[in-house]
């Protein structure tokens, strides 16, 4: 459909600044305007809205609402706590196996222990904390802060001290022996953590 516009006037313009003078023409007669619809609800009102008669009882002696609806969740906090550990575990591993720098290591090592000792704060007292998982945790916790501190303080006072008496303590292969052994403790603590039900 064409539409057919009004002759539109030149514009004058004055020319001492006082801008435009003239007449637009009406555009709003070639365009309809959109009015809101109001919308009307599906359902019917009751006042009983909010009344136990209106409302229907949750099944909760039904099996099928309670395992489909509800999905109760079949693992403890200690289980989740757990899986959250295993992961930093193979971090730390990893950074062993490819030889990472003492920065890196001792990063992840520092996040390990800040997360068991939460985890110590969090379980004092109750039962978890004399779990098998858990004290394999502690114990590495400990032997992984002491092989971090072993390997900075080699960075610090490695170029000071000789390879006999007390700098035999940070020959490279004595941290090697060290890193051999947590890495081994390492592997046996995700073993037993990924049993952990």
């Amino acid at each position: 459909m064409e539409t057919v516009s009004e002759p539109v006037e030149v514009p004058e313009y004055d020319n001492y600044g006082s801008g435009y003078k003239g007449t637009l023409p009406d555009v709003s007669k070639n365009f309809g305007t959109s009015e809101p619809q109001s919308a009307k609800p599906t359902f019917e009102k009751s006042k009983k809205f909010n009344s136990a008669e209106e409302i229907k009882p949750v099944p909760r002696d039904n099996p099928a609402f309670v395992n489909i609806m509800l999905k109760t969740d079949k693992t403890s906090q200690y289980v989740n706590d757990i899986n959250e550990i295993i992961p930093q575990l193979e971090n730390i591993l990893t950074c062993i196996e490819n030889g990472y720098d003492v920065q890196k290591f001792n990063a992840k090592v520092h996040f390990f222990n800040q997360h068991i000792q939460y985890l110590q704060e969090k379980y004092e007292g109750k039962p978890e904390c004399n779990f098998d998982s858990f004290q394999k945790l502690l114990t590495l916790s400990t032997h992984s802060q002491s092989i971090a501190t072993l390997r900075s303080e080699a960075e610090k006072y490695r170029p000071y001290l000789a390879y006999t008496g007390a700098g035999y303590l940070y020959n490279d292969n004595v941290i090697n022996q060290q890193l051999d052994y947590l890495r081994s403790e390492i592997e046996d603590t995700i073993v037993v953590l990924k049993d952990v039900r």
